[in-house]
């Protein structure tokens, strides 16, 4: 396992994540994973974070609410298939570690696991959370985007661990 400066894998990672990343969260005694194309890097608050965008009509949205962590694996090999299944199934109706045979490892620093695969894994304590406005967003967005209004709650993660797996 190598430890990477956080920043310096901002943009490989970037790339990788429009491509299919996963969120994992685990919060009183459940486990879900789904799958993101969006996300966003920085330094707010004087920490290092990492910016996940979650639909309050995802299942995975119920267990961000109730915990504190969360983290995000970054396939460095093709997984096109499972991050297709992880991302149109609802955790609420198939378990999708079974279904895509994903398996996972303990985080080194949060509660919630990484998803165990070659590549590049964030763990991340959530700091701030806030549901999208629509009063506040562009109305091209709005239309564009959320056609169905079915807003985005934005989960800020101060980054505790970023490492890459083999």
């Amino acid at each position: 396992m190598k430890d990477f400066k956080y920043m310096s894998m901002a943009d490989q990672a970037m790339d990788k994540i429009r491509k299919g990343a996963f969120l994992t969260v685990a919060a009183e005694g459940e486990l879900n994973t789904m799958t993101i194309g969006w996300a966003m890097f920085g330094v707010v608050w004087q920490k290092q974070v990492l910016m996940v965008a979650v639909r309050r009509t995802r299942h995975t949205f119920g267990l961000m609410e109730k915990a504190s962590d969360f983290t995000v694996t970054v396939p460095s090999g093709d997984m096109s298939r499972e991050t297709a299944f992880c991302g149109t199934k609802s955790g609420r109706d198939v378990d999708k570690f079974r279904m895509c045979n994903l398996k996972t490892a303990n985080g080194r620093h949060v509660a919630s696991p990484i998803i165990q695969t070659p590549g590049i894994h964030f763990e991340c304590r959530t700091v701030y959370k806030s549901a999208l406005n629509p009063a506040n967003l562009d109305s091209g967005l709005d239309q564009t985007i959320y056609p169905g209004k079915d807003y985005h709650t934005l989960y800020f993660g101060e980054v505790l661990a970023c490492y890459e797996t083999e």
